[in-house]
């Protein structure tokens, strides 16, 4: 077989990058499968990581969904052998990578994309759908979808959950050298990819506040980690470690070493009930509270608004699970899934 080629194509914007990330983390699953595969990304330029992608990018003017006619000329030209629409795509794109002999895949993370994906139309056109969020999150479909998936003769959705790279002690080990932590002895903060606001600023600047306090009260290190699309300097302090951005290899490996969390209610919350890390849970865009609201009946998630005192919420979670063994690992099979697939769709 000739090299696979892969087409990503995130949702990208100035203010999240969940599917971004999401999408990068499983570029690199697959240059470790096929080490010879031919990767590009098509990226907006208002997202910050359009400059960052350590693979081929294609700058846009927006995000993938709103430019049908770039976009399907680049998949003329490129003739992918896999499209990944993460959370974005038209049916005529989707239609278009058919037709040039793509093998195409859809990603959602929430009742209303999925809902999207399994549309006649869409799904007649995706080869495999893939649902990045836990079944007990999102639930399953319903019983008459299922019946028109079936009468149409396609798949149904592929719940994989969350999506990241198993921590490797190796590189655990080096990232607490290098910020000077010791192993479950700090906390990890992270308010997504920084580019989140509300009526006071950006959140991310919460986060750094309430972690001062937390460190204040408690004795403990914390690290904030401000995420690609903060566009303020990093403050710094004594207390608290100032990292602007991870790629997630490293983010994973900080968040399975820390004591707790405090996260936004992404793809890093899934990420952290993975890892049976205790977490609090900040919605900081409006698809998140139901998400976390389903989280809450883990015994080690708690949950408090951006407008409350987070650091009183932080504090009560470690007291909480001083005692409980909850942070044992539990690895998430989400990245084998989709690599298991990708093997099926490529033979």
């Amino acid at each position: 077989m000739s090299a696979p080629k892969f087409l990503f194509l995130p949702v990208s914007s100035a203010e999240g990058c969940g599917e971004y990330m999401r999408s990068l983390i499983i570029a690199d699953a697959i240059m470790d499968k096929w080490p010879d595969a031919v990767i590009h990304f098509a990226i907006s330029q208002h997202a910050s990581y359009s400059k960052d992608c350590p693979y081929y990018t294609h700058v846009l003017e927006d995000t993938p969904t709103k430019l049908v006619d770039v976009v399907n000329e680049l998949i003329s030209n490129f003739k992918p052998s896999v499209v990944i629409f993460d959370a974005s795509g038209r049916k005529v794109q989707m239609q278009h990578a058919k037709s040039v002999g793509a093998k195409v895949i859809f990603i959602s993370q929430h009742r209303r994309k999925r809902a999207r994906g399994m549309k006649i139309g869409r799904a007649k056109v995706t080869d495999s759908h893939w649902v990045a969020q836990p079944e007990f999150v999102i639930g399953p479909i319903s019983w008459l979808d299922r019946k028109k998936l079936q009468w149409i003769r396609s798949a149904e959705p592929i719940v994989i959950g969350s999506v990241f790279s198993a921590p490797d002690p190796i590189r655990k080990n080096t990232l607490l050298e290098k910020y000077g932590l010791l192993d479950q002895s700090y906390i990890l903060f992270n308010a997504g990819s920084g580019g989140h606001q509300t009526v006071k600023g950006f959140t991310a600047d919460t986060f750094w506040s309430e972690a001062e306090r937390v460190a204040s009260k408690t004795g403990l290190k914390c690290v904030m980690v401000f995420g690609p699309n903060y566009p303020s300097p990093i403050p710094t302090s004594d207390s608290v470690i100032s990292i602007k951005s991870l790629e997630n290899k490293d983010f994973i490996c900080l968040l399975e070493g820390a004591k707790g969390s405090v996260l936004g209610g992404g793809d890093t919350l899934l990420q952290a009930i993975s890892l049976r890390k205790p977490v609090v849970a900040i919605a900081v865009s409006k698809d998140q509270p139901k998400r976390i609201k389903a989280c809450q009946k883990l015994d080690f998630v708690f949950s408090c608004s951006i407008d409350d005192e987070i650091s009183t919420t932080t504090i009560k979670m470690l007291e909480s699970v001083e005692n409980s063994d909850s942070t044992s690992f539990c690895e998430s099979d989400g990245l084998s899934l989709v690599i298991k697939d990708l093997s099926r769709l490529l033979a």
